[in-house]
């Protein structure tokens, strides 16, 4: 065996060992991502859509009115 090779093998036995470090922490950071989504976020979208939908339920009926009232103008 070389030494280019005996480096090149060195090289990769380290790259596996960080591999499997980085794996296990994207894992772990991964858990926790999900874990904040479920208990932070998805109740804040749902509570924020609810709003936006009854804001855009009261526009829409003020447009609807708009409109009646301008077809009873012009007719």
């Amino acid at each position: 065996m070389t030494e280019f090779d005996r480096k090149v093998e060195d090289g990769f036995r380290a790259f596996q060992s960080l591999r499997g470090e980085y794996a296990e922490t994207l894992e772990k950071e991964t858990a926790s991502l999900v874990l904040y989504l479920n208990d932070e976020v998805v109740p804040a979208v749902r509570e924020h859509s609810s709003k936006a939908l009854r804001t855009a339920a009261v526009k829409l009926t003020e447009f609807a009115d708009y409109l009646e009232a301008q077809r009873i103008k012009n007719s």
